[in-house]
């Protein structure tokens, strides 16, 4: 039997932070995948609201800098409805900033900058969710210095010593990621170049972080496929069961 193949979108910021270690992931799930340049690109085209998925990618930018970045209202304005609709959303970092600032919920400047591998403890919702690999302990990648309060009716999924919220889910079809599950380890190379000044502000060893990179690569390459794939999955049974309740 023929299976439709899904659109997705991938909203991106920067070009070296894009799907990573996800895209070989949603191509053999049946996805097919289109990028839009958040910056410059038309938010308002049907192609990108109407999308199967909707994905907005991490950057170096604040949620609140909309004076200096215009088009973060923009953003704003396309996750507002796609949340308000139900519609499958994924965000990660900036990303999931964004979805939290959609929801009516603060984003800000964070006490600690996190940039490297760490650990974190999965909530009782987290445990249950598509997350449940990390509650084995196995490291992910944190790169960031804003923070969000948890939007209204959404799920904390984890925490860690530094942040209460880095991951949340709003409805049956969003899924908010503070960190990066998707940041495939051969291309960082591209991230230690474009965030040199934050990484020489933040006194971070680039080889220190290369070398937590190479000793965690196969492992988030794992872990990465695990979640992704039953997140992925859980859209698919939940698309299919409404189809098949719209066709009755």
């Amino acid at each position: 039997m023929f299976q439709r193949r899904r659109s997705a979108v991938a909203l991106r910021h920067v070009a070296f932070e894009d799907l990573g270690l996800l895209a070989p992931i949603m191509e053999r799930e049946g996805w097919n995948v289109s990028f839009c340049e958040a910056p410059v690109d038309d938010l308002s085209h049907p192609s990108i609201g109407d999308a199967d998925l909707l994905i907005v990618l991490g950057g170096p930018i604040g949620v609140y800098e909309t004076d200096s970045y215009p088009f973060i209202t923009r953003e704003i304005d396309l996750l507002e409805r796609r949340l308000a609709q139900g519609l499958p959303t994924l965000g990660i970092c900036l990303g999931a900033q964004l979805m939290a600032k959609a929801l009516g919920a603060r984003v800000h400047a964070g006490n600690v900058k996190e940039i490297g591998w760490g650990s974190l403890t999965l909530s009782d919702t987290g445990r249950a969710s598509c997350l449940t690999p990390l509650a084995e302990g196995t490291p992910v990648l944190h790169w960031h210095g804003d923070t969000f309060d948890l939007p209204d009716h959404a799920a904390r999924l984890a925490s860690n010593e530094n942040y209460e919220n880095q991951a949340f889910e709003f409805g049956n079809n969003a899924l908010a990621l503070q960190f990066h599950l998707e940041a495939d380890p051969r291309q960082l190379e591209e991230w230690y170049v474009g965030h040199a000044v934050e990484l020489a502000s933040a006194r971070i060893s680039v080889p220190e972080l290369r070398a937590r990179t190479a000793e965690y690569s196969k492992i988030v390459a794992r872990q990465a496929d695990r979640i992704f794939t039953s997140w992925l999955n859980q859209l698919a049974h939940k698309d299919a069961v409404s189809r098949t309740a719209q066709a009755r």
